[in-house]
């Protein structure tokens, strides 16, 4: 029972005197101690906290991520909020630099603004930073693409003695830099690579399961960006594949003034299947029916299809507290592992509060990327906390066994959400781990950016 709390704690529900940025997002952490956060305002002042301080620093950015990767246990230790070094700093045909601490929402309002995207499709939850999205391998969906970071042309670190270091593609350690889990210094600033944005049709439907492991495989590779919802106990998915969009639902979006379009035939073939999963949610949180995490599934029911820019498209999440564990696997064994999924359920029936998420990318070339080096699809599992703060003790056991089966085929955990670390042999998983650790002792001598989490991971 420990390492199931640890691994999926407790929330606190309500908001005490405290500081709110002693919390992650989601209250089920504390971060550090009163009078911890420090707040520079320029990077010329984070220099000079970092060259005239001593002891551990984290920097704890929007606290999206669950607590062991943003919290520190020293007591002298510091939590650094950088939400004064935000915004675009420059900007050419096809690259923008932008503070690190930048929320995705601003960055990408800024690249629709100037009809630009990034070369990645982009996760659905917009509040995270930038910083914080690269170095927990962010990603979306496509396997023309891959995560968040694999757009970063370069990235600044101010490090432990307040120095400042650059490092551009190409140079031996950006592998190291781009996806770090803040363990390596502080992202003050990255140049993302971006390209014009087209205008998407996606297309939704809803398939029968029963052929879902010959189906992902298909989806992926005849379509741009493919996203899929699998409900198990129904044998439903629900599927949306984009391409580019043609001329006559260009116009239609631009006559709807830009904004997504959502065409008129619409489809009621899974409000039964999201009835079943509101009520089995409702049951186990005790919530109300119309609070967030039941909007997250309602959003399937009555479905159409839509036309939009890629960000309109996909980033359309809901930020909602919950404990989401995702596992990437090699693509080429995501079938197998679906069937194996499918040989469970049947037989332990599990209640789940929301569709299995399926997303493909390709290959990473960040060294600790759980898509680093091959194409990979993404199992994702989310439970939602009762009105209380805990969770079903059926929802954690089906975190729990689930998570062990990825585990065992080789599965990747995703760096920014909830796994059980016990299951992994980090250096037979990433190639690069040894390479990873060496980059970090050198430009992190005194690892003064570590936490337990991170000690625990490398040393």
């Amino acid at each position: 029972m420990a390492r199931a709390e640890l691994a999926y704690p407790r929330r606190v529900t309500e908001q005490t005197g405290e500081d709110v940025r002693l919390r992650n997002w989601a209250r089920n952490a504390t971060l550090g101690a009163p009078g911890s956060v420090c707040a520079p305002t320029s990077e010329a002042e984070l220099q000079s906290l970092l060259a005239t301080t001593s002891g551990r620093v984290r920097v704890i950015g929007s606290r999206m991520s669950p607590g062991r990767m943003l919290g520190q246990t020293d007591v002298d230790g510091v939590l650094l909020d950088l939400s004064g070094l935000t915004g675009l700093l420059s900007i050419t045909d096809d690259t923008a630099t932008f503070a690190g601490a930048t929320t995705l929402q601003d960055v990408y309002a800024v690249l629709t603004e100037r009809g630009l995207m990034l070369p990645s499709s982009p996760g659905v939850i917009a509040e995270q930073t930038l910083a914080g999205a690269i170095s927990t391998g962010t990603h979306g969906q496509g396997l023309n693409q891959s995560t968040i970071a694999d757009a970063a042309l370069a990235v600044r670190l101010v490090l432990a003695d307040g120095s400042v270091r650059d490092f551009r593609r190409g140079d031996p350690w950006f592998g190291a830099v781009q996806l770090g889990l803040g363990s390596l210094g502080v992202i003050t600033r990255v140049t993302l690579r971006t390209q014009p944005s087209p205008i998407y049709t996606c297309r939704k439907n809803m398939t029968d399961a029963a052929t879902l492991d010959d189906d992902l495989t298909s989806w992926n590779r005849e379509n741009d960006l493919v996203k899929a919802w699998w409900f198990p106990q129904e044998g439903q998915v629900q599927v949306w594949t984009a391409q580019e969009a043609g001329e006559d639902d260009v116009r239609r979006h631009r006559e709807a003034g830009g904004g997504l379009f959502e065409h008129p035939t619409v489809s009621d073939a899974m409000n039964a299947t999201i009835e079943q999963t509101l009520r089995q949610l409702r049951d186990d949180t005790k919530v109300a029916r119309e609070d967030m995490p039941s909007r997250t599934v309602t959003r399937f029911r009555d479905f159409t299809d839509v036309t939009g820019d890629i960000y309109q498209v996909f980033c359309r999440g809901i930020a909602t507290p919950q404990i989401n564990v995702e596992i990437g696997v090699p693509l080429d064994l995501a079938g197998g592992v679906i069937k194996k999924i499918k040989d469970w359920h049947d037989q332990t029936q599990p209640r789940m509060h929301y569709p299995v998420i399926l997303r493909c990318t390709g290959p990473s070339e960040a060294w600790l990327s759980p898509s680093h080096g091959q194409d990979t699809c993404y199992f994702g599992f989310v439970v939602y906390y009762s009105e209380d703060g805990s969770l079903s003790e059926e929802g954690v056991d089906f975190l729990r066994e689930v998570e062990k089966l990825l585990a065992a085929e080789g599965g990747r955990p995703h760096w920014g959400k909830y796994f059980d670390e016990s299951l992994y042999d980090w250096p037979t998983l990433y190639p690069e781990w040894e390479s990873f650790r060496e980059v970090r002792d050198a430009l992190d001598p005194g690892h003064r950016f570590a936490n337990a989490f991170t000690t625990a991971l490398f040393d």
